[in-house]
């Protein structure tokens, strides 16, 4: 088999395959063998009659025909993996030759993964909260484990924010109770904003046996209700105060203030480095998506709406739950569920498109050591063999996308170690500290086409 390839406008290319005689003629004997088991012929089992006698009874134009349209597609991928297309929609094909006698040779007309232009991708300036706890935040996360041990008191005096009044609460519409809102002795802490729109507001400045009257919109609702309110009693929220027997004898993980107040810097410090790392590659991702001019292929798009659609349809089965449910549980329709994909999926062919163009220009190359590692790595989570895993992806031809996804991961490392990261501060944060563990991370979802061969 011999092909060329000729670039087209609009991110086609034209690949003319020529077959080879010899090869062709094999694919014939493959049809024949096929047809066999289809004609039936007298004194013949299915499948066992010679081919000169199939051949005398329904002449070769059948199985010739069988044979171009079996042994077309497998020539097609030869000459794809040959001159490594990067196809993104199936080809239009044209036997220009052979259809009927002689040489066979065809044309495939096919649609390449355009190539974008991503100017600025090193100048990117990506913008984190600082790890670094405020003293008031410290601070904040101290008095809220206080309150847990404060003590209600009573005082005589007028409610104020943070205080806790025991109350008979009453709330209707049009004569008719509103449900959940009438109740007795409830215990409720102002400032909380639970019950209604300016709820709080009259309750503050009241005292014990006061009764307000008022009219409010029940958080959650979109019509007002008549409130009634009597104030039973005002109690304060008495705090503990911080000292090392205190903290050693109600938080015996620590012994003394200091030791408290370290551990709850380190802690909220952690969780926001981990915060900061769960939205560097996102933020990355959509500031390098926001340098492409280029509208993506409306087929890449496409196909990628449809994978998210089916892959959400997956989860929501294997919890038990139908896409009416879902849709009737969120109060979405179908077209916004779509066009949510639809805007995710776009963004995922222009961050992948763009991604490319940063390993191209950056010259990120993948290795045979790369490869083997990815196997080593899908074995383990699959539970298989790496020998096996590579078998898979060789068998399903899959061995030019795994390169692909690795060559784009890589790019992503590359992009994470040369944009700068800052605070809202515009201060320059620790890159090492900030990318942590994020060198690890999958960029196709594990490859799943070639892991369920």
């Amino acid at each position: 088999m011999k092909s060329t390839l000729e670039p087209l406008e609009g991110n086609k290319i034209k690949l003319s395959v020529e077959v080879d005689d010899a090869e062709f003629a094999k694919d014939i004997d493959a049809a024949f063998r096929k047809l066999a088991l289809e004609v039936r012929l007298p004194g013949f089992r299915p499948g066992k009659a010679p081919r000169k006698i199939l051949e005398a009874r329904i002449g070769l134009a059948p199985a010739r025909e069988q044979a171009l349209r079996d042994g077309i597609p497998q020539y097609l991928a030869k000459a794809v993996r040959e001159h490594e297309v990067d196809l993104i929609a199936s080809p239009d094909i044209e036997i220009t030759g052979g259809g009927e006698e002689g040489l066979v040779t065809f044309d495939a007309t096919c649609q390449v993964r355009p190539t974008v232009s991503v100017p600025g991708y090193a100048g990117l300036r990506i913008e984190l909260p600082n790890p670094e706890p405020t003293d008031a935040e410290v601070q904040e996360a101290i008095d809220s484990e206080r309150r847990r041990h404060g003590t209600l008191t009573v005082v005589e005096r007028s409610a104020a924010k943070g205080d806790y009044v025991t109350m008979d609460l009453e709330a209707h519409r049009n004569g008719e109770p509103v449900p959940g809102l009438n109740t007795e002795d409830w215990l409720y802490e102002i400032g909380r904003g639970w019950v209604a729109e300016g709820f709080d507001d009259h309750l503050i400045g009241t005292t014990a046996g006061d009764s307000v009257s008022f009219t409010a919109m029940p958080s959650g609702t979109a019509e007002e209700a008549d409130f009634g309110v009597k104030v039973g009693n005002v109690q304060e929220l008495v705090l503990p105060e911080p000292t090392d027997e205190w903290v050693a004898e109600n938080l015996p993980e620590h012994d003394s203030v200091e030791a408290w107040t370290q551990s709850v810097r380190t802690r909220l410090g952690a969780m926001r480095l981990n915060q900061g790392r769960q939205a560097l590659i996102e933020r990355a991702t959509t500031a390098l998506a926001a340098l492409v001019d280029e509208a993506p292929p409306e087929g890449m798009v496409d196909q990628e709406l449809q994978a998210r659609v089916e892959n959400f349809v997956k989860d929501l089965q294997t919890r038990g739950i139908s896409v009416e449910q879902w849709m009737s549980a969120t109060g979405q329709d179908t077209n916004t569920l779509i066009e949510t994909f639809r805007e995710q999926a776009t963004k995922a062919v222009i961050v992948d498109l763009a991604l490319r163009a940063v390993a191209e220009a950056e010259q990120v190359e993948v290795d045979e050591s790369d490869i083997e590692s990815e196997y080593a790595r899908i074995a383990m989570r699959a539970s298989m063999k790496a020998k096996d895993v590579r078998k898979a992806y060789e068998k399903n031809d899959a061995v030019f996308d795994l390169v692909a996804q690795l060559r784009k991961s890589k790019a992503l490392d590359w992009l994470l170690h040369h944009i700068e990261i800052v605070d809202d501060a515009g201060t320059p944060l620790d890159r090492e500290l900030v990318l942590g563990h994020t060198h690890d991370h999958d960029d196709d979802d594990d490859h799943e086409h070639a892991e369920e061969a």
